[in-house]
């Protein structure tokens, strides 16, 4: 039988490494918010030196090419590190999300051309306070939202296709239809993101492995913040 001087050793145990998980849990999710936000503070800063530095929508309507060259290696920096996060090293993950976020400055330089400050920071603030309730909902919320990944999937490729056909047929229904599930998709994508990033910090995870998972999870939450931001801006934006 258990002595009692036992069973307060196993306890004391149980106590530490409940403390011991819950402390590298935390560490984990600050280290995942921490990049995040860095990388948000790459994209704002680059865009905002480079437009006070020239014409940037006179640029790109002169180098349409560099656009798409752009975005096809923002689509594939996303892929590389997606993809590929077991096969490259923790700082080749960093590098990567940096010049990502860094691509990303220099088309929102021509975001913050286009739209005057004020609707600029109004789309920010809403966008802000939005992700920051989803990502709450994600993390304390008991239900179970892995079982919304194959809808989350299909409305994402449906808000691409229908800013791909908007592009050609410029109907004002079909925009506001996009722009509105555009919001809804990335509120619910953020705290689809939250929790299972809150599920890979309790795992148990060896130290590199979570180092990478906290890029990969940075690199999510990164992209609802943004997304949502975009299309909060179709609503509040005013143009100069």
């Amino acid at each position: 039988m258990e002595t009692d001087e036992q069973y307060g050793i196993d306890q004391a145990g149980t106590a530490a490494a409940s403390a011991e998980a819950q402390l590298a849990r935390q560490s984990f999710l600050t280290s995942v918010f921490g990049w995040m936000f860095l990388g948000l503070a790459l994209t704002a800063g680059i865009a905002a030196y480079v437009a006070a530095s020239g014409d940037m929508t006179a640029w790109f309507e002169d180098h349409p090419w560099a656009f798409l060259v752009m975005f096809v290696g923002q689509l594939g920096l996303v892929i590389a590190i997606s993809a590929g996060i077991n096969r490259i090293g923790y700082s080749v993950a960093v590098f990567l999300f940096a010049l990502y976020a860094a691509l990303n400055g220099f088309i929102f330089s021509v975001i913050l051309e286009a739209y005057t400050t004020a609707s600029i920071a109004s789309a920010f603030g809403v966008a802000a306070g939005m992700f920051g309730g989803m990502a709450a909902y994600g993390y304390v919320t008991k239900r179970d939202l892995s079982g919304m990944r194959s809808i989350l999937f299909m409305g994402l490729i449906g808000i691409l296709i229908g800013l791909i056909v908007n592009m050609f047929w410029a109907s004002s229904v079909l925009y506001w239809f996009v722009t509105f599930g555009g919001v809804l998709l990335f509120c619910a994508l953020t705290a689809y993101d939250m929790q299972k990033i809150k599920q890979i910090g309790a795992s148990g995870a060896d130290g590199e492995t979570l180092r990478k998972a906290s890029i990969l999870g940075a690199l999510s939450l990164y992209l609802d913040f943004i997304n949502l931001f975009l299309f909060l801006l179709r609503i509040f934006g005013s143009t100069r």
